[in-house]
């Protein structure tokens, strides 16, 4: 009989862990949001209940990491439809637009836009 050295059981074990982890990760997106501020729910905001929000900091400056489950790729292309989150202000400027149209509609983004003198939050989404 014979006998498998320590080694290569080690190697056999490494490779077979490797295999699964890689499958486990396949899929697994990652989405990168700005700021950490609110970053777990804006991640399950846009990318649903899947979603997981982390706060990187490696690269010097915070950022929100979304780790999501990818979806296959539609067949049909998403319509993109219009929502307001409020309006915009000294207090609520273009990144609290952003935030307030992605935890109000999922995968919702959002830009000031003046009309007259008052300034909206106009959010597009896909619908």
């Amino acid at each position: 009989m014979e006998r498998i050295t320590p080694l290569v059981l080690l190697v056999s074990l490494l490779i077979i862990s490797a295999s699964v982890v890689n499958q486990t990760r396949a899929d697994m997106c990652v989405d990168v949001l700005d700021t950490c501020e609110y970053c777990d729910q804006r991640c399950k905001s846009k990318h649903g209940s899947s979603g997981q929000g982390d706060c990187e900091s490696s690269t010097g400056m915070p950022m929100c990491r979304c780790h999501y489950q990818c979806e296959p790729p539609s067949l049909t292309p998403l319509n993109t439809c219009n929502g307001g989150a409020g309006l915009c202000s000294v207090r609520c400027p273009q990144k609290c637009c952003d935030i307030n149209c992605a935890l109000k509609f999922i995968g919702g983004s959002g830009m000031c836009f003046t009309l007259g003198n008052t300034s909206v939050c106009q959010c597009k989404y896909p619908c």
